[in-house]
């Protein structure tokens, strides 16, 4: 199956089994605004949960913040988003669609990335053992080409984007010779920049009203209230602040599903740090972010760090967490050094002081700021796309049946256990009943008589259900049960007295929590 296959049965799996739908689908949907189903909303709750406690639980220097959405516009302008929060956006005159004319380039790099993967797979299949990849990288003359043409593009796009010379980075999409994906031709507009901000009014009548804006990230929120918390917590540095919250941007090129939307849910961290300290910490929260990525499960293969050629003017170091999707490496989380521009630009432009007084140095000074910004959507797209698995089975009689599995680590599971008696007679189902009354103080649960049993797995396998817990007779006259798992499709006869422990064992956050 070809991955832009693969990526079109993520999407539907999603709908029919409840994780995610179309935002106002019976007025024919909003285009890149979702809603997340039954499962889905248990699966993003986990995902949170797995962030927040990892961040707040586990240091003893990092509290949490929930600020409002609605701010005064001045954060913004002290911010820079209102001047400066702009996409490069390109048209094609004979599709009439509009792209990302970065994403445009960064696509066209990715393409020739993979040439060279192809490339280096080839050799390792024809010399086996005695391949040194290292060595076959920069010797050999193709792939050295392919490399030399990638360092170009990223030199001539890294000064274009810094010195904002949308004219080069047009230039860049001709002689790269881009094409349109929908229309396949090379007719473009101009690029030119459009602003990402949502703008709405706050008062009661339009003459009184104030222009504001729906927040395009949560970070400022963090920074407003920097102060707040360092005072009424008694905090000292380094200390973080960790927020989970919406945001919203007018995305003109959304696309590939929930990856990129105008309503989406950010996990941020800001850790203030004394100045000097900064790269240090930096280096420190981009091994240990990695650590709870690699934690689910996922091969490291499928993740890579991707260094910022091009700097926010403000920041002195930034790198991304890139997962490879369905459709390429894509940003998944981000970790920034800041400097203090922040909370300096703040400061000046509220004319209140956001200083921190250091009584080991016996100075005050605006702290520096180590930021971890990820993604909840991107996350919850991961964790789908890793999970979603097809494979074929033997059935007892010898023939071949086929089952879809949402392979979804159990502690981040919507649905942790189904409760399914054999048959819908004989006191089994008032037993399965009493089974899920006694567990569901602690685990989420779902009862399931209709169909046959093999059936019933199915569907659990499909919602990504980790335990199937089966009540037939033996179970009226032993108190025991057959438990099924999910990924090996194993199945013990367990007592009933000891689901609680057995279940509690496999999902704990805290084994989890122990390997990073």
């Amino acid at each position: 199956m070809n991955q832009q296959d693969l990526f079109k049965k993520i999407i539907a799996h999603s709908k029919e089994y409840g994780y995610v739908f179309q935002s106002s689908e019976i007025y024919d949907g909003l285009s890149a605004v979702y809603d997340y189903g039954q499962y889905g909303v248990e699966l993003k709750n986990n995902i949170k949960e797995y962030w927040w406690k990892s961040m707040v639980l586990l240091n003893e220097n990092i509290v949490g913040l929930d600020s409002s959405v609605f701010m005064h516009p001045k954060v913004w302008e002290a911010s820079g988003h209102v001047g400066a929060f702009n996409d490069p956006l390109i048209d094609n005159k004979d599709s009439k669609k509009r792209y990302r004319a970065d994403v445009l380039i960064e696509d066209y790099i990715q393409k020739i990335e993979a040439k060279i993967n192809k490339e280096i797979k080839k050799a390792a299949k024809r010399f086996g053992e005695q391949f040194d990849e290292q060595e076959f990288v920069v010797t050999n003359k193709r792939v050295v080409d392919y490399k030399e043409k990638i360092k170009a593009v990223q030199e001539r796009f890294v000064k274009a984007l810094n010195d904002n010379d949308l004219v080069e980075i047009k230039q860049i999409i001709v002689d790269c010779e881009i094409n349109d994906p929908v229309s396949g031709t090379k007719n473009w507009t101009d690029v030119r920049q459009f602003n990402l901000m949502f703008e709405t009014q706050v008062g009661s009548v339009s003459e009184d009203s104030n222009t504001i804006y729906l927040r395009p990230e949560t970070a400022q929120g963090i920074f407003v209230n920097y102060l707040n918390i360092q005072k009424s917590g008694r905090m000292k540095l380094p200390f973080g602040i960790a927020q989970i919250g919406k945001a919203f941007r007018n995305e003109i090129v959304a696309r590939q599903f929930i990856f990129r939307m105008r309503e989406f849910e950010q996990m941020e961290m800001e850790f203030f740090v004394r100045p000097g300290d900064e790269q240090k910490w930096f280096e420190f929260w981009k091994e240990k972010r990695k650590k709870w990525h690699l934690a689910l499960g996922i091969d490291d293969k499928k993740y890579r760090f991707h260094e910022h050629e091009k700097l926010a003017f403000y920041a002195n170091a930034a790198v991304d967490i890139e997962y490879e999707f369905p459709f390429g490496f894509k940003e998944v989380e981000g970790i920034h050094s800041r400097t203090d521009y922040d909370l300096t630009q703040h400061q000046n432009f509220s004319g209140k002081k956001l200083q921190y007084f250091d009584n080991e140095l016996n100075k005050s000074y605006v702290p520096y700021v180590i930021e971890t910004s990820i993604g909840v959507d991107r996350m919850f797209l991961l964790i789908l796309s890793h999970s979603y698995c097809e494979e074929k089975i033997k059935k007892e009689n010898g023939e071949t049946d086929q089952r879809v599995v949402l392979r979804i680590p159990p502690f981040l599971a919507p649905v942790k256990l189904a409760v399914l008696p054999l048959v819908k007679k004989d006191g089994l189902p008032d037993m399965a009943h009493n089974i899920i009354n006694d567990l569901k103080f602690d685990f989420n649960c779902q009862y399931d008589e209709k169909d046959s049993i093999g059936r019933r797995y199915r569907r659990q396998d499909a919602i990504g259900t980790p335990f199937c817990i089966t009540i037939d007779h033996q179970s009226i006259e032993d108190n025991t049960v057959t438990i099924r798992y999910r990924d090996t499709m194993e199945q013990d006869r367990v007592e009933i007295s000891k689901l609680n422990q057995i279940i509690s064992e496999k999902i704990s956050l805290r084994k989890v929590f122990k390997e990073f």
